[in-house]
């Protein structure tokens, strides 16, 4: 396969029927309504219940007391927005059924943060994820990483917001601003007033109406073309299930190396180092319950993904039966989706309002968590640092000053999209560019000892300058084409009025048959490569960093901030080699204390052997013992 080139057969010949906007009947608009009001009177619920007994801890972190099932269903909603909701079936629906292979990074991407990042955060007892940071490396590495997670989010919630109302607005008619400030508000309020836990089980409500409306789509769907049976049938005929496609090239933009070790990456920088995820490990009830909800999501996303997949072949097949019209063969692939949903559903009231209720759902689940977890970081990192006066009335007050306040901004956010033109594209992409680097901050403080604060800063800043160089410049090389095919690599979602074409990776790209050249060549790298791209920019930078600037000499080191990866390996293999392994580590140690300070070693050889069992000493609930053979590694990598 070809790179960006579609091995499929054309898309169907649209038909010369126009397509009048479809409107929502008042059963629709009740359904729609309903959404908003039982997401309100959640939170609602869970602010007046202990009215004015509420502490910072219960407003951010739910008092720590949640349980494994709605923290992982949370997880689930929190970045399954209404971006992912529109994009997948459009991916599939032109380009075949190759993405599907992103669930295998499901595996390791999930595996991964149960086991590493969650019990080192959450032994650490924190309510910021950048509270690691600064007992990793110090405040200013803390206060970098804040600043440019808020960055992040706060350009990408407004398009969130914005985005899926306007592709709404130009299908259904539904009034584009009343649908923005609803949304907004509503969210605004719940979140302010109910903390995490208002968040956390809305997102539960959220997703079922996820899962309903596109449940309903799919069953609805393979009803009118002969079943799911045929659906496969005819996808298959017409080349739309791809098969394993084994090219290394990481410019190719879908392989299966791409997809199943690509995205492994850029599910890291969402489930593990992300605040708005890891503020609900940390407020599991245990660290048992933290992980069992990582696991849980696992097959959550699994269905969620074949969902998204399966609406995407229903469409297909549809389309092959029911030819599409002008308006819809001109439509832009964001909207594909719902002008299917409207046309297919049409004529059973409730259900298009089910599916935009489903839509909603995805915005506001996403939105919620970017509130608080804005608020959390910026009351944790950036104020109570500093003001360490405020009583628990008074920080709990500002809290949710700040959930509010970051509210109104998300609205100014969508009214400043509105405007940008296809300066948007960029702001879209942020959200994927800052993952990867922030990914290789926590990355380098955790798995490499001799990490300092210059290097992290050093490597922060190159990993974020490398991320926008590639992402900017794959955006400007696509924009320069103008009415050229879309990048290979970028995803473009045609909006109409001022808004022309938005590159966005959680969207999928059209294709070009040219394949670039020079410079070029480096800005078809595949979206899913940059998390691993950026991230090991920040690991590289920042050893070569700190290796010129002396390492931890004359450092502390907390050695609870360090996962010991070396050590969890040896531990895998067999007793005799770790035996082995133990005695050559301990006779190179003494030799290299005895070579480097022999006037120490014969009097200060106990109270060294004392301190390194000292630091030996596993944390309460930890599986390691102290007379494993581990600890004496862990302690010469230190």
């Amino acid at each position: 396969m070809n790179v960006g080139v579609s091995t499929s057969s054309p898309l169907p010949p649209p038909s010369d029927t126009s397509v009048v906007t479809s409107t929502f009947s008042t059963v629709d608009y009740v359904v729609f309504i309903l959404l908003l009001v039982l997401s309100l009177a959640i939170g609602l619920y869970h602010a007046c219940r202990g009215w004015g007994q509420h502490t910072i801890g219960q407003l951010l972190m739910a008092d720590r007391k949640m349980t494994c099932f709605p923290v992982a269903l949370s997880l689930l909603a929190t970045f399954q927005s209404a971006v992912a909701i529109l994009g997948v079936p459009s991916e599939i629906y032109q380009f075949g059924t190759q993405y599907w292979f992103l669930g295998i990074s499901y595996f390791l991407g999930l595996l991964i943060p149960a086991h590493v990042f969650i019990p080192v955060f959450y032994r650490l007892h924190l309510t910021s994820a950048y509270e690691y940071l600064e007992l990793r490396f110090n405040k200013a590495v803390r206060v970098c990483g804040t600043v440019t997670f808020i960055f992040q989010m706060v350009i990408y919630m407004g398009v969130v917001l914005y985005a899926p109302s306007l592709a709404l607005n130009a299908v259904t008619g539904f009034d584009l601003w009343l649908s923005v400030l609803t949304l907004g508000i509503v969210c605004s309020v719940y979140t302010a007033l109910g903390g995490l836990k208002a968040v956390i089980w809305t997102d539960v409500f959220q997703t079922l109406v996820m899962f309903l409306g596109q449940l309903s789509v799919i069953i609805v769907g393979s009803a009118k073309v002969g079943g799911l049976g045929h659906v496969w049938d005819v996808a298959s005929q017409h080349g739309r299930i791809s098969g394993i496609e084994l090219d290394p090239d990481p410019f190719v933009r879908h392989t299966f190396w791409t997809l199943a070790f690509g995205g492994v990456f850029m599910m890291l920088s969402l489930y593990g180092v992300n605040q708005a995820q890891v503020q609900r490990y940390l407020s599991s009830r245990t660290e048992k319950a933290a992980v069992l909800s990582c696991y849980a999501v696992f097959p959550c996303q699994q269905v969620v993904l074949c969902m998204g997949c399966l609406i995407g072949l229903v469409m297909f097949a549809y389309y092959q039966e029911y030819p599409m019209s002008t308006q819809q063969a001109q439509a832009a692939p964001d909207q594909f989706v719902l002008y299917f949903v409207m046309d297919l559903l049409k004529g059973l009231p409730g259900l298009p309002g089910l599916f935009v209720a489903c839509l909603f759902s995805g915005s506001l689940s996403t939105i919620s968590s970017a509130f608080n977890s804005l608020a959390t970081v910026t009351m944790e990192d950036l104020i109570r640092p500093w003001f360490p006066q405020f009583s628990e009335v008074q920080a709990t007050m500002l809290s949710r000053i700040l959930a509010f306040g970051y509210g109104l901004l998300c609205l100014g956010m969508a009214y400043i999209s509105s405007h940008l033109g296809p300066v948007l594209q960029a702001a879209i992409s942020i959200f994927g560019m800052v993952g990867g680097p922030l990914l290789g901050l926590f990355c380098l403080g955790m798995f490499f000892p001799c990490a300092n604060p210059p290097g992290a800063i050093v490597g922060l800043l190159a990993g974020l300058i490398m991320a926008f160089w590639i992402g900017i410049g794959s955006i400007v090389t696509s924009m320069g084409s103008s009415m050229a095919p879309s990048h290979p690599n970028g995803s473009s979602i045609s909006l109409p009025s001022n808004l022309t074409t938005v590159t966005m990776t959680t969207l999928m790209p059209s294709t070009t048959l040219s394949k670039p050249a020079g410079l070029q060549h480096l800005y078809s790298l595949s979206y899913l490569w940059y998390s691993a791209h950026n991230s090991t920019t920040v690991i590289v930078v920042g050893l070569i960093v700190s290796l010129l600037t002396g390492g931890m000499r004359g450092r502390t080191l907390n050695p609870r901030t360090i996962y010991p990866v070396l050590p969890k390996l040896l531990a895998l293999l067999p007793m005799s080699f770790q035996k082995r392994l133990h005695c050559r580590s301990c006779s190179q140690d003494l030799s290299m204390d005895t070579a480097m300070f022999p006037e120490k070693m014969s009097n200060g050889m106990l109270r060294g052997s004392r301190d390194k069992e000292a630091m030996a000493v596993p944390e309460e609930g930890s599986a390691h013992q102290a007379s494993s053979p581990t600890f004496i590694l862990q302690e010469t990598s230190l």
